[in-house]
């Protein structure tokens, strides 16, 4: 996890997790674990024995799914 921001264009938020060879904030962080049970019980067995480098390509099937407009913000007020 080097990288400052989160992965996903326009998000200035602090790093959380990783993704892949990335990294991605908290709230994306929930939403691609979110993604990745709505493929299936099988995809968290796949992807628990996957290197880094293998996981790369279903980030990148996810971040393709997340709008900019929805990407939050390190100065984004807590409700």
């Amino acid at each position: 996890m080097h990288d400052l921001i989160c992965l996903i264009k326009g998000c200035q938020a602090r790093v959380y997790a990783p993704a892949g060879t990335h990294s991605i904030c908290r709230e994306h962080f929930l939403n691609y674990l979110t993604w990745r049970r709505r493929r299936g019980p099988q995809m968290f067995m796949k992807y628990a024995g996957m290197t880094m480098e293998e996981r790369d390509p279903y980030v990148a099937e996810w971040a393709n799914t997340i709008r900019v407009e929805e990407a939050p913000t390190a100065s984004a007020p807590k409700t």
